[in-house]
C-alpha cells in the first residue's frame, strides 16, 4: 500500500468517524434519557434544585460544601413560592432532604455560623445541636454498613475452613 492510498484511507476513517460522532449526539438529543433529568421525578430534588438557583449561599452545589441554615428557614422560604414554582410540600420535602445527610451534618460544628436564604449569618450552632450532627451522621454510617450485602465467600474456602477446625 502505498503513501497516497495511506492517506485516503486516513481521511476516509476521520470521515466517518465524525460522522458517527454526529449521529451519536442527534440520537441523544432527541431521546432524554430519565437520568439526564432526575430532578423532574423526584420533587425534593426539584426543590432542592430550585433553591440552589435562587439561594446559592444558602444552598451551594456540589463540590463546595453545605452551610448551617438558620432555625426556620422554612417559613422564610415558604414566602418565595411563587418565584420558586414549587408546592409548600415540595419545598418541607426538599429542606428536610438538604439537611439530611452526611455533607449537612459535617457542616453543623460548634460555633459555626447560620445562614439565611441570602447568606448572611443569623445565628450560630450550639453544642448541643452540633452533637446531635456527629450522632446523627455515626448513626447513617452504621446504618449503610448493616444494609451492605456481606461477602460471599467461596464454597471451597468455607470447607477447608471446617476441616481446618475439625
Amino acid at each position: 500500500m502505498g503513501f497516497e492510498q495511506l492517506a485516503e484511507l486516513r481521511d476516509r476513517l476521520r470521515a466517518e468517524k465524525v460522522q458517527a460522532k454526529t449521529e451519536n449526539t442527534k440520537q441523544r438529543t432527541r431521546k432524554p434519557s430519565p437520568q439526564t433529568k432526575p430532578r423532574e421525578q423526584d420533587p425534593a430534588v426539584e426543590a432542592i434544585w430550585r433553591l440552589q438557583k435562587h439561594f446559592p449561599l444558602a444552598f451551594p452545589v456540589n463540590p463546595a460544601p453545605k452551610v448551617p441554615l438558620k432555625e426556620g428557614i422554612l417559613k422564610d422560604a415558604e414566602q418565595h413560592l411563587e418565584l420558586l414554582g414549587i408546592t409548600s410540600e415540595q419545598l418541607k420535602q426538599g429542606i428536610a432532604t438538604w439537611c439530611r445527610g452526611s455533607r449537612y451534618w459535617a457542616s453543623m460544628t460548634e460555633n459555626a455560623p447560620r445562614l439565611d436564604l441570602n447568606g448572611q449569618a443569623v445565628g450560630i450552632v450550639t453544642a448541643a445541636q452540633a452533637l446531635h450532627a456527629k450522632q446523627q451522621a455515626k448513626r447513617q454510617r452504621g446504618q449503610a454498613r448493616r444494609n451492605q450485602p456481606k461477602p460471599k465467600q467461596d464454597k471451597a474456602v468455607d470447607t477447608a475452613a471446617e476441616q481446618i477446625a475439625d
